[in-house]
């Protein structure tokens, strides 16, 4: 570190260069922008950076060495250089049969884990056959009614061999057992069982809305599956609390960590409310970012997160495990920058976005295909774009030391930018009674569409550049292949169902259902109960409405 004299020279050689050098080119030719901002944080950003604007830094309270505390340069001793983050391409659509054959695709690929995709319908807890799932069956993900499909999906793929990411919130654990009762019949151990459920349904509430329950019975849930999978399935993470749809929402960097932050404090205080010790489920927790086009606010970002959990568990909760004070993430490119204009420019984007969460210290990573923008996937673009991973982790060099870009001025000066942000944005949350509440009141919803709304109009204003978009356009007739979900797919899935249906023994599935409506109404611990109903092929819309019927349905109230 620099003294104060340097500091005090320094600042002087800049204020030269500044009359010198700087001004009289300004007079002359001007910038390009009147004022230079962050992506979407709004962070001014300033012509240079020096010594001075790091000079508060204390390296071993606020950097510290990747492994240890604070963890802001990664939680692993070795980073990279001991294992590649985990190459986990979102994947699922149309039937069963149709995304095991995709899974296997992916596996012979290169893919390491799976992520799996599931359709609007399964996702709000419906049946194939149900009146609200029509012309929706397979169209976003994977449709999932019974442990029949279940099995479909991971068919010749050991689940003791592979990780298994499953963006389901609501509905978590429905989904959950039914993955637990495919491991019990492959005779996999629990305890072997690796993957993550997302099963944050806070981010639902204020940000992408594929809720059922209301939050009191929905967090009774989620707390049960704490509970459940510490002791049945330690491997297994239990939630992913998402920022990700927090930012496709329209939400600031800033905005982003603060509300996941927010929302995964109100996890952990309602598992520590209801008897749990904080060190017996905190280390299962995990988190889901986005990773956007600025590439410097994107690794500030990821690297205050890191800092700002390890003290909000430690200080907040009085944490004694290590690993209950680690943030490990999985990032996701952002889909909402993905133009439906000249869609090669996506490949680019996608690269960009994958550079700064890999440069950020991610665990695992899905890189979006060119042309989500317009469809799902097809096969040539999922290859694309694990390929785009592939290329990082072994031709770029950005994975052979760790966190790259620690000491850059510029870096961690906006590292400390965007913490304190997010913190301003947790204290305000903190005064509203926490995030439940700060959603409840439709305060957290405001904030993020205000900043949508202020991002739409630089654009259409011209202030903030989308090439292909608003500048540099081209006419263009595109024609190519998409991946397309038919009328006699969800057909097909709907006679699957019944032959489903028609095979049970319905005695036994309803005593099962009946069985898990009792312990809905006392305060047994519910995981058991539905893996008992999902083995005797009670189906996703049963359990769930089930849950319906006892826990009712939540209403949300207005943002405007």
């Amino acid at each position: 570190m620099f003294d104060s004299d340097e500091l005090e020279e320094i600042r002087a050689n800049e204020e030269e260069w500044h009359e010198d050098e700087v001004e009289p080119v300004i007079d002359r030719f001007g910038e390009r922008k009147e004022t230079f901002t962050t992506d979407t944080g709004g962070q001014e950003v300033d012509r240079i950076y020096t010594p001075e604007d790091v000079a508060d830094i204390d390296y071993d309270e606020d950097l510290g060495f990747p492994g240890e505390p604070p963890y802001t340069r990664g939680v692993y001793s070795t980073g990279y250089r001991g294992r590649l983050w985990t190459m986990r391409q979102y994947a699922g659509f149309s039937t069963p049969e149709d995304t095991n054959e995709r899974f296997h695709y992916l596996l012979d690929q290169g893919q390491t884990g799976l992520s799996m995709a599931f359709d609007l319908p399964t996702q709000m807890g419906h049946d194939s056959d149900a009146p609200m799932s029509a012309g929706e069956v397979g169209k976003a993900g994977v449709a999932i009614d019974s442990l029949d499909d279940m099995e479909t999906v991971f068919d010749g793929i050991p689940l003791d061999e592979v990780s298994t990411s499953m963006t389901i919130n609501a509905p978590a654990s429905v989904l959950l057992a039914l993955y637990i009762a495919v491991g019990d019949r492959q005779g996999v151990d629990r305890e072997e069982l690796r993957g993550t459920i997302q099963n944050d349904v806070l981010k639902e509430y204020s940000a992408r809305n594929t809720y059922i329950y209301p939050p009191k019975p929905s967090m009774r849930i989620i707390t049960d599956i704490f509970e459940f999978c510490s002791a049945e399935t330690p491997k297994f993470n239990t939630i992913s609390i998402s920022g990700y749809h927090i930012r496709e929402a329209g939400a600031t960097a800033a905005q982003e960590l603060a509300f996941t932050l927010g929302d995964g404090i109100e996890y952990v205080e309602a598992a520590i409310d209801a008897g749990l010790d904080v060190d017996e489920f905190a280390p299962q927790l995990s988190f889901f970012f986005n990773g956007h086009n600025n590439i410097f606010e994107e690794v500030a970002k990821f690297r205050a997160a890191r800092r700002m959990w390890h003290d909000i568990i430690d200080e907040r909760f009085d944490a004694e495990d290590p690993k209950s004070k680690q943030l490990k993430f999985h990032t996701q490119t952002a889909g909402s920058m993905l133009t439906a204009q000249q869609i090669e420019n996506n490949v680019v984007r996608v690269a960009y976005q994958a550079l700064a969460a890999v440069l950020g210290g991610t665990q695992s990573l899905h890189t979006n295909g060119k042309d989500e923008a317009l469809a799902l996937p097809t096969e040539e673009s999922v290859r694309t774009a694990l390929r785009t991973q592939q290329i990082l982790a072994h031709e770029s060099g950005a994975a052979d030391t760790i966190d790259p870009l620690a000491g850059s001025y510029y870096v961690e000066s906006l590292t400390d930018q965007v913490e304190e942000e997010a913190y301003e944005l947790l204290e305000e949350v903190d005064e509203r009674g926490g995030m439940l509440e700060a959603i409840e009141q439709q305060w957290v919803q405001r904030q993020i569409q205000d900043t949508a709304f202020d991002r739409q109009k630089e654009i259409e204003n011209k202030d903030r550049i989308i090439v292909g978009v608003n500048e540099f356009e081209v006419e263009e007739d595109v024609e190519m292949d998409v991946e397309e979900v038919t009328k006699e797919d969800e057909q097909r899935k709907i006679e699957t169902l019944e032959a489903t249906r028609s095979e049970r023994d319905d005695e036994e599935a309803e005593a099962k259902l009946e069985a898990l409506r009792e312990a809905a109404r006392g305060d047994e611990n519910l995981m058991p109960y539905i893996i008992d109903a999902v083995k005797a092929y009670a189906t996703v819309g049963e359990v769930c409405n089930v849950f319906r019927e006892e826990f009712g349905e939540y209403q949300p109230g207005s943002a405007v």
